[in-house]
Parts: structure tokens; C-alpha cells; sequence
């Protein structure tokens, strides 16, 4: 029962005033597991490195890092190189200013890995890399070399970079001569070879995002080296990325590689983000 205090009602009464609420956005979190292997070769000269994956203040505030670095066989030291190159990008992230442009800063951040690399190995030696920061529900991206960078949206997959190598270049040259038909690599000898890699003498090729890319909700985020991308067809990485669980995206991703039995089975590694709220 409600009680009312007998008066003057317009007198009385106090109206307050409406105040527009704003909706309550919901920050994206992230599920992240990873996968690595040696394949057919005598050791690793992969390295990986994810920065705040379990630290969710630290995501908010700083965002999210990841990057897979793969040293590149038949020069000297690839993993020394891929050690280096992943160490200095890690820390380059951690001292970023969160102010700022994190596109440019990222891109600057594999230059100067890249310069740190060329220092220690004479340019004799070298390591792909693609890495990405998601931070304030987006991802900003670099590439250089051949390693890939896979986003799952909606059942669509997209590859989000493109590789330096010889039959990309030969590629580029035809499109602006006017000719769009399809190139690949073995249509041209030595289409496989890279143009640029972390450590080469005068590296001025970075692959990166213009700007940050919104994610949302069921994204999934698959950055690997040349052993998995360039194992795995895209519908097969396609059916792993739409597992349950990051853990069972890639065990498949794995079993695909072992399915396919390369008698000379690259290193192999891959980080895998999906994004949940």
C-alpha cells in the first residue's frame, strides 16, 4: 500500500531530470592457445612469443601481443635470428606509447628488429615474422616474408597479409601492366624465394594494417609460419578454425600437418586467438 502526503501536488512534486544513458560496451576478451613442431628437420628455429594473454587489466591498458618468427633455413643462425627478432618486438611493445599511432608504431617496431637481427648475423642470416596488437577491440598487423595471417569472420576466411617472395612480386608487376590473371609460385622458377626477411641488408618492406581492424565477437585470429600456411590448404585451415575450443583448432591444425606427411616437413608454428566477450 502506498501513502500520500496531502498538498499541493505541482508544488510538491520535483521532476528530475533525464539524463541519456550511453549503452554499456562490452569489452572484447580473447581465448589464445598455440601449437609448435619440428617437423622433418634436425631442430627448431621457430620462436613465438604472446605478451598479457592472462592478464585481463593488462589487456585493457596495454593491449594484447602476439608473433611468430620463423628462421630461415639454409642461412646462418635462423634461430638465433628468430630468437632476436621476437625478443625485440616484444619489448618494442611493452614501452609503446598507447597514445599514439600503434600502426606506426608497430611497423617502426619491425624495422628496428629487423635492424637488430642484420647487427648480430652480418645479413647473412635472417627470420619472417607476423605480428599483431589487439588493443581497444581492434588489431593492427606487420608482415615481412612469408608467414601467414588467417581471420576467420562469420565462416568466411580471410587472409588478412601478403608474402614477399618472387612470384608476389612478378604478380604485382603484371597487375600494373594490366593483366589480373592468377599467378603462382610454380609458374615461375623460383617463385618461393623471398624478397624480404628481419636481417636483410636494407629491408624497406613492411606488410602492415592501415589502420587498427574492428574485431567482434567469434573471431578467430590465426597467425602461423610457412610449415602450417604453406601445408594446409585454406579450406583445411578453414574447418579447424571453426572448432569449439582454440585447444581443438590446433590439435586439427597439427593433424592436418602430420596428415599430409611432407617428407621435408618445415618447423611449424602457429598462435590462434578467438574473441569472446
Amino acid at each position: 500500500m502506498a501513502f500520500f502526503r496531502p498538498g499541493n501536488r505541482e508544488k510538491d512534486t520535483k521532476i528530475l531530470p533525464i539524463t541519456k544513458r550511453e549503452p554499456v560496451r562490452r569489452q572484447l576478451s580473447y581465448a589464445i592457445a598455440n601449437l609448435q613442431g619440428i617437423g622433418a628437420r634436425s631442430g627448431q628455429e621457430d620462436s613465438f612469443t604472446v605478451a598479457n594473454a592472462f592478464d585481463v587489466a593488462r589487456i585493457r591498458e596495454e593491449g594484447m601481443f602476439f608473433a611468430v618468427c620463423y628462421g630461415m633455413g639454409g642461412m646462418k643462425d635462423g634461430k638465433l635470428a628468430s630468437e632476436t627478432a621476437v625478443r625485440c618486438l616484444r619489448q618494442s611493445f611493452l614501452e609503446m606509447d598507447r597514445g599514439s599511432d600503434m600502426v606506426a608504431q608497430l611497423k617502426g617496431s619491425v624495422f628496428q628488429a629487423s635492424s637488430q637481427v642484420e647487427t648480430l648475423i652480418g645479413g647473412d642470416g635472417g627470420s619472417t615474422v607476423v605480428a599483431g596488437i589487439l588493443y581497444q577491440g581492434g588489431l593492427s598487423y606487420a608482415s615481412v616474408g612469408d608467414s601467414y595471417l588467417y581471420l576467420l569472420r562469420d565462416g568466411v576466411l580471410l587472409k588478412l597479409n601478403v608474402e614477399h617472395n618472387l612470384c608476389h612480386d612478378r604478380y604485382l608487376e603484371a597487375i600494373r601492366e594490366g593483366d589480373m590473371a592468377p599467378i603462382s609460385p610454380s609458374d615461375i622458377p623460383e617463385g618461393e624465394a623471398l624478397t624480404a626477411f628481419l636481417g636483410m641488408v636494407g629491408l624497406a618492406e613492411v606488410d602492415c594494417s592501415v589502420r587498427p581492424l574492428p574485431l567482434q565477437e567469434g573471431d578467430v585470429l590465426l597467425a602461423c609460419s610457412d610449415g602450417v600456411g604453406g601445408v594446409l590448404a585454406p579450406e583445411e585451415v578453414l574447418g579447424a578454425l571453426q572448432e569449439e575450443s582454440v585447444e581443438t583448432m590446433c590439435a586439427r591444425l597439427e593433424a592436418g600437418i602430420v596428415a599430409h606427411a611432407r617428407p621435408h616437413q618445415d618447423n611449424y608454428t602457429a598462435v590462434v586467438v578467438k574473441c569472446v566477450l
